[in-house]
């Protein structure tokens, strides 16, 4: 369960002053698998650093699983995996002592770090655990900061933009993983511009924009709202954060 309340984050002061989230308030359930949408600058990446206790907010509540992430921030973290929009490794690491040092840090008992191994064949990375992360592309790194995010089995999986660099098979397998995350009761927050995604994977879809959420439903619910009959969910996305003027149908 994720539970923002009145969250706000302001950036500069003066005339250099942007209100980036500007109360917030989402609810997100256990077992939901929740996509967040919005154009680029909307606030989605600040909204997820906030979740995560990367940022502070300048007002507002965050609760995860029952837990205030502001005051009990290590037991927040402890709960959730989270892959940001640019994952930083130890580059001079392998991929398998990066996996390693990453157990260790959550704390991962040796019988289960056996997902090391499961998540890294799911994700064809086997044959690079051992090479250093240095010599990854772009879309290896990818699988190594998912296989990092998923490998202490979380409460709550935060992702912010997870497909980006997967080869299909690879984009595949991640969203056949966040789907039996949330099987098993736990909860999928990720952030994506591809809305076939979202409209065909998402139990709901948030949308953000200028850093205020102007709709949280499922998809579905959102296609056949009044005046919107058959349009697509990336045209109603697009009508309402005013990207571009296209008609329904």
């Amino acid at each position: 369960m994720i539970s923002l309340k009145n969250v706000s984050k302001t950036y500069g002061k003066g005339k250099t002053r942007v209100e980036a989230v500007k109360n917030l308030k989402l609810e997100v359930k256990k077992g939901e698998l929740f996509g967040f949408l919005g154009p680029n600058g909307a606030g989605k990446t600040t909204t997820i650093k906030m979740i995560v206790g990367l940022l502070k907010p300048d007002n507002g509540g965050i609760v995860l699983n029952n837990i205030d992430a502001l005051k009990q921030r290590i037991k927040a973290k402890s709960i959730i995996g989270y892959v940001p929009d640019e994952p930083l490794f130890y580059d001079n690491m392998t991929g398998y002592k990066f996996l390693t040092f990453i157990a260790d840090v959550y704390n991962v008992e040796l019988s289960g770090r056996k997902r090391i191994d499961e998540l890294a064949e799911l994700f064809e990375l086997t044959a690079a655990l051992p090479d250093p992360i240095s010599s990854y592309s772009h879309g290896i790194q990818q699988k190594t900061a998912l296989i990092a995010a998923m490998l202490h089995s979380p409460e709550i999986l935060i992702l912010d933009e997870p497909i980006v660099g997967l080869d299909p098979k690879a984009a595949f397998n991640l969203k056949e993983k966040m789907r039996n995350y949330c099987r098993e009761g736990k909860t999928v927050f990720f952030s994506t511009h591809v809305m076939e995604v979202a409209e065909h994977l998402c139990d709901r879809v948030g949308i953000i924009n200028r850093g205020e959420l102007i709709a949280a439903a499922p998809p579905g619910e959102l296609k056949n709202s009044p005046g919107k009959t058959n349009s697509s969910l990336e045209q109603i996305f697009l009508e309402m954060t005013n990207e571009a003027d296209i008609p329904a149908g």
